[in-house]
């Protein structure tokens, strides 16, 4: 299949996500039943983002130009994935670069996100026969590897895929730095920053950094907008805990119910638990291999996080390149 016919089907299969059919409204449905972190909206935010954002055709065809992928691929290679189930449909940008360049991928689901993907392969597999994705439980014996896991999972995925060409990703987590003159509209986008997708995303925001005397009134009042999170049991559940914790080690937090604001100089912070460092001069580790993504108003814009284009690449590194290497 050249490229034109595999980007003219990956516009209908952006028209396929956003439409009302009705094996696709079950799957959603299903992912929800199945993964209480996957609520309506967030799977709707998500498939919208993804539609928006990576399959318009103007996009594709100027990404595509960029890397100069052939109109033909001449060896293309069976590319195993290993996915995340963090947030709804994460690995969908690793499938996206092995699909546009022609590569043939084995996917390996998550377990926490495995209603949605097999939907959307179905669509992409009738609509061009010969050329058939699989999922698979075990991937063994491909040409590479991309695999998306936790420090722990990272150091199997070496092990067992160090021997290939392979792109292994790990833990990551964004910061954002305030300068304690945030307008209440900057605001407000700071917390889907920090809120959407429950915090679960590598690209949400887990601590702030923030000027000494910083008044964080404002903050938690616009924090407010997710209040509702309170009555979501998932996410009650880990702020109780995590406020239990807080007041048996008498630590210092700030909250306004829905969560909470904690000292600590960690970027990586538990579901609930925002982190707060203060500084004297702004400086920012912008090369520090944990942070996906800076916010703030010399950085990524506030409210921003959550919307990738199609060249922001996880953990900073190129999969089209890797792919484009093999």
């Amino acid at each position: 299949m050249d490229l034109e016919n595999r980007i003219n089907i990956l516009v209908e299969l952006g028209q396929f996500m956003v439409s009302e059919e009705a094996e696709w409204l079950e799957s959603k449905t299903r992912a929800f039943q199945h993964n209480a972190w996957f609520i309506p909206g967030f799977i709707d935010l998500s498939v919208d983002q993804i539609v928006q954002s990576f399959l318009q055709r103007d996009l594709l065809e100027k990404w595509a130009d960029h890397y100069q992928i052939p109109h033909q691929v001449s060896n293309p290679k069976k590319l195993g994935i290993v996915m995340a189930g963090n947030i709804p449909l994460v690995g969908f940008h690793d499938f996206l670069c092995c699909y546009i360049n022609g590569h043939h991928p084995v996917i390996k689901l998550s377990s926490k996100d495995s209603w949605l993907f097999p939907v959307i392969l179905k669509f992409l597999n009738q609509r061009d026969p010969g050329y058939q994705i699989e999922t698979s439980a075990m991937l063994r014996g491909l040409d590479a590897y991309i695999a998306t896991g936790s420090n722990n999972s990272a150091r199997y995925f070496d092990y067992y895929f160090g021997k290939y060409p392979s792109l292994i990703r790990r833990n990551r987590t964004s910061i954002a730095l305030l300068e304690g003159n945030e307008t209440p509209e900057e605001l407000s986008a700071l917390a889907d920053d920090v809120f959407l997708y429950f915090g679960l995303g590598c690209r949400n925001v887990t601590q702030i950094l923030v000027p000494e005397n910083y008044d964080f009134v404002p903050l938690l009042n616009a924090f407010g907008k997710y209040r509702w999170m309170a009555d979501h049991n998932k996410y009650k559940n880990n702020y109780d805990y995590r406020l239990s914790l807080a007041i048996l080690n008498k630590l210092y937090y700030m909250t306004n119910d829905c969560i909470l604001l904690l000292e600590n100089d960690s970027p990586f912070s538990p579901i609930s638990v925002l982190h707060y460092q203060f500084y004297k001069e702004p400086v920012v580790p912008a090369e520090d291999e944990n942070l996906q993504c800076i916010i703030g108003r010399e950085w990524l814009p506030f409210g921003k996080s959550q919307e990738p284009g199609l060249s922001d690449y996880a953990d900073g590194a190129d999969t089209m390149k890797f792919l484009q290497s093999l």
